[in-house]
C-alpha cells in the first residue's frame, strides 16, 4: 500500500526527532553521563514507530490488526497484575475471545455492533459465566474488574482502529492520518509533561497517586500538545483552528488523566510498572495508558463534528 504524501512527511519528521535524541543521548555518554534508561527508551522508540510505520504500509486491515494485538498485550499484562480467584479463569478466557470479534467488528465497520458489543454483551455474559460457575465470594469485585479491564484495553483502544473505518473527508487521504494525529498527540503529552515536569516541576498535582508529576509539567504539557495540534491538523485532519485547539486540550488533559488513573492502579497494587516488555518504557499497558482515555474522546470528537 503506498501511503499519502504527508503521512510520510510526518513519519520524516518523527524519525528527525529520534536522530536528533539519539544524538544527544551519544554526547551525554561521552561525558560519561549514565544514559542507560535514556538511550533505552530512545532505542525503543525508534522500534515502536518503525512498527507504526511498517502497519501503516501494509494496509489498512494489518494496521487494524496491529492495535488489536496491542489491546491484546494491555489486557494480558493488566490481568497479569491484578489479583484473580481461581474460578475467574474460564471467564478471563471469553474476555481473551471477545478481542478479536471486537476487532472483527471493526475490521468489516460495523458501528452499532462495535459500539455495544463489549459494553452490553460481555458486560451481560461475564457475570453470567461466573453465576454458572457458582463461586460467590467476591464476585462483584471479580465481575467489575474483569469487564473494566476489557472497557480500558480493548474497547477504549477499539477506537483508535475504528478511525480508520472513517471515510476521506474534506481533503483528509484517510482514517490513517486521524490514527497518526491521535498517536503523535498522545505520545508527545507524555514526553512533553515529563520533559516540562523535569526542567520546572516544583508544584505536585497529585502526590498520593503520581509524586513525580507536576502543575508546571501538566501545563506546559498541555501548551506544547495544543500548539502542536493547531500544526499538524491541517496536515491530518479536517479540523479547523477552533477544533484543532480544542482537540489539542482534550488530548492532552485526558492523557493526563489516563497515565494517573494507571498509575493509581499501579500504586495499589505496590508495583512500578505493568511489565518489561518495552525497555525503558515498562510494559505495553504503561506505554498505552494515556491512549486508552484520548483514543475514544477524540474518536467520538471527530466523529462528532465531521461525520
Amino acid at each position: 500500500m503506498s501511503l499519502p504524501p504527508v503521512i510520510l512527511q510526518v513519519f520524516a519528521g518523527i524519525y528527525g526527532l529520534l536522530t536528533l535524541a539519539s544524538l544527544v543521548c551519544y554526547g551525554l555518554s561521552l561525558r560519561q553521563r549514565d544514559v542507560t534508561e535514556l538511550k533505552q527508551r530512545i532505542v525503543s522508540w525508534w522500534v515502536m514507530v518503525s512498527v507504526i510505520l511498517a502497519s501503516f504500509a501494509l494496509g489498512e486491515g494489518f494496521t487494524i490488526a496491529t492495535i488489536g494485538v496491542l489491546s491484546y498485550l494491555a489486557f494480558k499484562e493488566f490481568v497479569s497484575i491484578i489479583p484473580t480467584r481461581r474460578t475467574d479463569h474460564r471467564p478471563i478466557f471469553w474476555a481473551y475471545i471477545a478481542i478479536p470479534i471486537q476487532f472483527y467488528w471493526i475490521y468489516i465497520g460495523w458501528y452499532g455492533m462495535f459500539i455495544i458489543f463489549i459494553p452490553l454483551y460481555m458486560m451481560l455474559f461475564i457475570p453470567m459465566r461466573m453465576v454458572l460457575i457458582g463461586n460467590t465470594k467476591q464476585f462483584t469485585v471479580a465481575a467489575s474488574t474483569i469487564n473494566w479491564l476489557l472497557l480500558l484495553t480493548v474497547f477504549s483502544l477499539g477506537h483508535m482502529a475504528f478511525l480508520i473505518q472513517l471515510p476521506a473527508n474534506e481533503g483528509v487521504p484517510s482514517g490513517l492520518g486521524l490514527v497518526l494525529f491521535l498517536l503523535l498527540l498522545t505520545q508527545f503529552n507524555d514526553v512533553a509533561q515529563f520533559t516540562f515536569g523535569k526542567l520546572f516541576g516544583k508544584n505536585k498535582v497529585l502526590a498520593t497517586v503520581s509524586p513525580k508529576k507536576t502543575v508546571e509539567g501538566l501545563l506546559g504539557g498541555i501548551l506544547a500538545t495544543t500548539l502542536l495540534a493547531v500544526l499538524i491538523a491541517p496536515l491530518l485532519t479536517p479540523l479547523n483552528l477552533t477544533y484543532s485547539i480544542c482537540a489539542g486540550l482534550l488530548i492532552s488533559l485526558f492523557g493526563f488523566i489516563g497515565d494517573v488513573s494507571i498509575s493509581a492502579v499501579k500504586r495499589d497494587l505496590g508495583i512500578k510498572d505493568a511489565g518489561s516488555m518495552i525497555p525503558g518504557h515498562g510494559g505495553v499497558l504503561d506505554r498505552v495508558d494515556s491512549l486508552t482515555f484520548t483514543a475514544p474522546l477524540f474518536f467520538h470528537f471527530i466523529r462528532y463534528l465531521h461525520y
